[in-house]
């Protein structure tokens, strides 16, 4: 049995990114200034982004066009095929037909050049000279990094110091694009320079690495931030993923009863899943949607869903969601991606309406997962992939034991062969399954902001 794949044209690529917003049953909690508790205005943001993507971020319409210069660039990798991987389901032995879309086809090896771009060309718009950022694996930072290139923009990336370590093809990726990479956290700011002097083998977060990107962003007017998964507009740009996945299945004449995608951030979990979600609002299609995280981060599965800040520092905007607490350090998973304390507030609000569930998994069956694909398949995942590889081949294998035949559709959101250390790393024994500290957890939400 062979892997199936389908395609699409370029000329079949979505010409505008979708926005679930529009079809909610219920709005998204506002975003609050820290200082008023009011809900922000576009002013409040116009330090850090342009007006553009601030006019996304709060938009209500379902369609937003995508520019003809992105869609252009775009055009270098998208559309991204679609696999049936009949060679998997033959290894598993299940009467379940699994499908994944791979975007680990993109210049940077990942998703997350569908929003790079994007920002970088509205950042270029508004006159915008630098862009700082935050990574945790480097996927983003390298996308971000491109774009800048593409796009005449500098960029400063501050990666998280135990990622900065494990992972320096990556950085050497980020570099040779032109950008500046920086670990985090680090002496260039103040918000490092207080976590050093507390803490000063800390092996980071994502949380701090924001805070020092966003300083940097707020101090000078021909610099603006870019942050690569959470936020609404970041989240939109993502859907062409989706979109896709909707055209390449009606070639197949399939639809999923079970969508899959790895959350961190939510950026590649809504990618995937907002279209499809959005067509079981409008009353097309009903299916179940799973969020899959780190055990050792779980915001999702063991965070509280309330306002909290999404960066350490508290130099960022109020949002309500999925949170471990702004100050929480988690393990250092090779899943850099996953580290994040908090969760997008759309993909929060999503699981929160009872829309989509979420499970959390431990990194040594995600290896073990993503090298039963990758023996199947020959793609080898991603450490953040390999959590929604696990939940797939759970999934296909639960059909098995139920003899019941399912269609199961998965995110393969990048290639891990950046990441070879941590499969190395897995398969000479040296990578533990790392719990989630319970009482760090507790302290870090015992500052939460106490919002009326």
């Amino acid at each position: 049995m062979e892997t199936v794949k389908y395609t699409l044209t370029e000329e079949q690529m979505p010409t505008a990114w979708y926005n679930i917003q529009a079809d909610l049953p219920q709005a998204l909690p506002p975003v609050l200034h820290p200082g008023t508790g009011k809900p922000i205005t576009p002013d409040d943001l116009l330090p850090l982004f342009p007006l553009a993507l601030i006019e996304q971020e709060v938009s209500q319409q379902r369609w937003i066009e995508i520019p003809d210069a992105v869609r252009s660039i775009y055009c270098q990798w998208r559309p991204t095929p679609l696999y049936r991987s009949r060679r998997l389901e033959q290894a598993l032995d299940t009467p379940a037909k699994i499908y994944y879309k791979y975007e680990g086809v993109s210049p940077s090896g990942s998703h997350k050049p569908n929003t790079a771009v994007a920002q970088a060309y509205y950042n270029k718009q508004a006159g915008v000279k630098k862009l700082t950022t935050e990574t945790g694996a480097g996927q983003w930072g390298s996308s971000l990094a491109f774009a800048g290139a593409l796009f005449g923009l500098e960029v400063l990336v501050y990666m998280v110091n135990v990622s900065y370590q494990q992972k320096p093809y990556r950085r050497a990726l980020m570099e040779s694009y032109g950008a500046r990479v920086v670990a985090s956290p680090s002496n260039e700011t103040q918000a490092g320079r207080k976590i050093l002097a507390e803490y000063p083998n800390s092996t980071g977060s994502l949380g701090i690495a924001i805070s020092e990107a966003v300083e940097m962003a707020a101090a000078d007017e021909q610099t603006k931030y870019a942050l690569g998964s959470v936020l609404n507009h970041v989240l939109l740009h993502q859907t062409v993923i989706g979109q896709e996945a909707l055209a390449q299945l009606e070639l197949a004449g399939d639809y999923p009863d079970i969508v899959i995608g790895c959350t961190g951030g939510g950026s590649n979990f809504a990618g995937i899943a907002f279209p499809f979600i959005g067509a079981k609002l409008r009353g097309e299609r009903d299916i179940q949607v799973i969020a899959v995280e780190p055990a050792a981060c779980p915001s999702l599965t063991r965070g509280k869903y309330a306002y909290d800040f999404g960066d350490t520092a508290h130099l960022t905007p109020l949002t309500k969601m999925h949170t471990l607490g702004s100050g929480f350090v988690p393990e250092g998973i090779h899943a850099g991606g996953l580290r994040y304390h908090g969760m997008a507030p759309l993909v929060s609000h999503i699981v929160n309406l009872g829309l989509a569930e979420s499970r959390a998994e431990y990194q040594l069956g995600c290896f073990a997962a993503g090298l039963t694909f990758a023996k199947a398949e020959g793609i080898l995942p991603a450490p953040e992939a390999n959590h929604a590889v696990k939940a797939a081949i759970d999934e296909a294998l639960r059909c098995k034991e139920e003899g019941v035949s399912k269609t199961i559709l998965f995110n393969l959101c990048g290639h891990g062969h950046f990441d070879m250390q941590a499969y190395i790393d897995y398969q000479a024994g040296r990578l533990v399954d790392t719990e989630y500290s319970a009482t760090e957890v507790a302290m870090a939400l015992s500052g939460l902001p106490v919002v009326e």
